[in-house]
C-alpha cells in the first residue's frame, strides 16, 4: 500500500514537473510576443505624436505676428507632446531591455536542456560500460588478431618441407668453384703463343742484268720475336692466373 502511494506521489511530481516546464516556456514565450506587441504600439503612438508637434509647430509659426495667443498655447501643446515622446523612448527602451533578456533567459533554457538530454543519453550509453570491460575486449581483440596471425603463418607454409643442409651446399659451391678456376687455367696455359711468320722459299741466286743491276736476294727468315714481346705475353699470363685464383 504504502509503496503504490509512494509510487503515484512521484508519478504526480513528475506529471508536474512536465507541466510546469510546459507553462514557463509557453509563459516566456507569451511574455516576449506582448512585448513585442507594446513596442509596435509604442511605434504607432511615437508617429502620431510627431505629426502633432508638426502641426501645432506649423501653427504656432502662422500665429506668431497675428495671433500670439493662440501662437502660444500651440508651443505651449507642442511642448507636452514632446515630453509624452520623450516618456515613450524610455518606455521603449525598459521593454526592449525586457525582451532582450527574456530571449537570452529562454536561449539559456534550451541550451541547458539540449545538455541534459545529452548528459542523460551519455549516461544511458555508459550505463553497461566500464574501463574494466572495455580492457577486457581489447585484450580479446588482441589475443584473436594474433591466432589469425599464427594462422596465416601456418597455412602459407609449405606441406612437406625439407630441410636443406647449408654446409653441404656450400662445400659444393666451393667445389664447383674450384673446378672453374682450373678450366680457366688449363686453358690459359694452352693458349697459342705468338705464331712466327711462314718460312719464305729460298732464295735463288742472283743473276746479273743487262745492265749490269744484281737484285737483292729475298729474305727467308722470319723477323725474330722480340724479347719484350714475349715478356709482355708471360706477364698478361701471371695476370690471369692470379685473377682466376682469386
Amino acid at each position: 500500500m504504502d509503496s503504490w502511494y509512494v509510487r503515484e506521489i512521484r508519478r504526480r511530481f513528475k506529471l508536474n514537473q512536465i507541466a510546469g516546464k510546459k507553462d514557463n516556456r509557453g509563459s516566456a514565450r507569451d511574455a516576449i510576443v506582448g512585448l513585442r506587441s507594446q513596442l509596435l504600439m509604442l511605434d504607432k503612438k511615437e508617429e502620431h505624436l510627431n505629426k502633432k508637434i508638426d502641426e501645432e509647430l506649423k501653427k504656432a509659426k502662422s500665429n506668431a505676428t497675428t495671433n500670439k495667443r493662440l501662437a502660444t498655447a500651440a508651443l505651449r501643446q507642442k511642448k507636452a507632446f514632446e515630453g509624452e515622446l520623450d516618456r515613450i523612448a524610455g518606455t521603449r527602451l525598459t521593454l526592449e531591455s525586457q525582451v532582450n533578456a527574456l530571449e537570452s533567459a529562454n536561449m539559456n533554457l534550451e541550451t541547458i536542456n539540449a545538455m541534459k538530454k545529452g548528459s542523460d543519453a551519455l549516461k544511458s550509453i555508459h550505463g553497461n560500460l566500464n574501463i574494466d570491460k572495455v580492457d577486457n575486449t581489447m585484450d580479446s581483440i588482441r589475443e584473436q588478431m594474433d591466432l589469425t596471425n599464427e594462422i596465416s603463418d601456418a597455412i602459407s607454409n609449405p606441406v612437406h618441407h625439407d630441410p636443406v643442409d647449408e654446409d653441404e651446399l656450400n662445400v659444393e659451391l666451393e667445389q664447383l668453384e674450384q673446378d672453374e678456376l682450373n678450366n680457366r687455367l688449363l686453358g690459359a696455359e694452352r693458349a697459342p703463343m705468338h705464331t712466327p711468320a711462314a718460312a719464305q722459299t729460298p732464295a735463288q741466286p742472283a743473276q746479273a742484268s743487262s745492265s749490269g743491276y744484281i737484285p737483292p736476294a729475298p729474305s727467308n727468315a722470319a723477323p725474330p720475336h722480340s724479347q719484350d714481346q714475349e715478356d709482355d705475353e708471360d706477364e698478361e699470363l701471371r695476370q690471369l692466373q692470379a685473377q682466376l685464383a682469386m
